[in-house]
């Protein structure tokens, strides 16, 4: 019998972000917080409107949320305790050095938004916290890593095992933290849902 290994695994991780937080996150406090901001935010609203980015970001203007507002400090010290245990499973030998927060940032997507297939340079490790997720609205889609370079690979099997697929949809919780290592492709398919879907995004980088 054939002795058959997995070999360069891609690790997610997926938590309740409380589940490790010195401070207990209140998740309806997050989403006024988030919804207020953005209202607020008129170079984050301006740069949307540039850029053709559907809904709100806060990307590219606010870079302090966790020193304007008490609940993203609260979120920033939760979130550190998790990217800590993400690092410890897969082996990250950090050295002298360690992984701190670079940047955090709101995104709240209405019904036909859609975030476009990315990943995050320059960052060790990133993730999404889950605000606001109405019935019907789109899970977060995941790229094999080595898709690039399937060069004459035949498709998979519909419905096969998920660790052999070539795309991969999770769909989070209010509550959920999900982590991956930044080079992860992933993409926000159409929010299909009438509610807007608001989750909180950020990158660790090491230092």
């Amino acid at each position: 019998m054939a002795d058959i290994s997995s070999l360069f695994v891609t690790r997610l991780y997926r938590a309740q972000l409380n589940a490790l937080a010195p401070q207990a996150v209140d998740y309806d406090e997050l989403a006024a917080s988030c919804l207020s901001i953005a209202e607020d935010d008129e170079a984050g609203q301006d740069w949307c409107e540039e850029n053709g980015y559907p809904g709100y970001t806060s990307y590219a203007s606010l870079t302090d949320l966790g020193w304007r507002f008490p609940i993203f400090a609260a979120v920033e010290k939760a979130l550190d305790a998790h990217v800590a245990a993400f690092a410890d499973e897969v082996e990250f030998d950090l050295g002298e050095g360690k992984l701190v927060l670079e940047d955090l940032w709101i995104n709240i997507l209405p019904e036909g938004g859609t975030h476009s297939s990315h990943l995050h340079p320059h960052s060790v490790i990133s993730g999404t916290t889950y605000v606001s997720m109405p019935t019907g609205t789109s899970a977060i889609k995941f790229e094999d890593p080595r898709f690039a370079m399937m060069m004459a690979a035949p498709p998979r099997r519909k419905g096969g095992r998920e660790d052999l697929r070539s795309f991969v949809y999770v769909t989070p919780e209010v509550g959920d933290v999900m982590l991956w290592e930044s080079w992860l492709r992933h993409e926000v398919p159409m929010n299909t849902a009438e509610d807007e879907r608001i989750s909180v995004s950020f990158n660790y980088k090491w230092v």
